[in-house]
């Protein structure tokens, strides 16, 4: 009786030792897969770097280039149909912060925007991108100009959409976009720089 009940013993003892090793062989895939990040990146500033003067608005005192930075991301989630960016000051004393950048309907095949893509003039947006108005009052890339004081955090979020266009009337304002684009987002990503004077 004893050698049936260590010979069961044993056997249970592979099984469970098989059973461990399969389990780990899967892990790494099953988890890297699960662990695909969607980023946003820049080559002019790092997360929580004070923007350049060359990203600085041109006007109401301050003496910058106004060129939008350039931005690329990754791991933009399966189903993506097109992506939306909006740059935000959330510390402007006005209530409700200041929209400094908005940009939908970029197309899906789209990783990238160069420096400087913001202004409409230059035609650098992917065919079918839409820049709405910012607080400024103009369409395209209105830079940091915060008043004198503490330092400002400039949000740049990107959602990945699960619809090819937002359904927005033209001239929508950026707080009408901002909501759509996080209604059919499947995923963000994000990137701070900070500007003070």
């Amino acid at each position: 009786m004893r050698l049936v009940a260590s010979t069961v013993h044993a056997w249970l003892v592979m099984m469970a030792l098989a059973a461990t090793t399969l389990f780990a062989a899967g892990l790494p895939a099953a988890t890297e897969g699960a662990m695909a990040k969607f980023t946003l990146t820049s080559t002019d500033f790092t997360e929580g770097t004070t923007l350049a003067n060359a990203q600085v608005f041109n006007e109401f005192g301050c003496k910058g280039g106004n060129v939008s930075p350039a931005l690329a991301w990754s791991g933009a989630p399966a189903g993506t149909q097109s992506f939306a960016l909006l740059m935000h000051d959330p510390d402007a004393p006005t209530g409700s912060g200041w929209w400094h950048w908005i940009v939908y309907n970029i197309p899906p095949g789209t990783y990238a925007l160069a420096a400087g893509a913001g202004d409409p003039k230059k035609g650098q947006m992917p065919a079918g991108a839409v820049q709405g108005r910012n607080d400024y009052g103009s369409a395209g890339y209105g830079g940091p100009c915060p008043p004198p004081g503490s330092p400002h955090h400039y949000n740049f979020t990107l959602y990945a959409l699960k619809v090819a266009k937002l359904e927005v009337p033209q001239g929508a304002s950026a707080a009408l976009i901002g909501f759509n684009a996080r209604a059919h987002a499947l995923a963000e990503a994000r990137l701070t720089g900070m500007y003070g004077r």
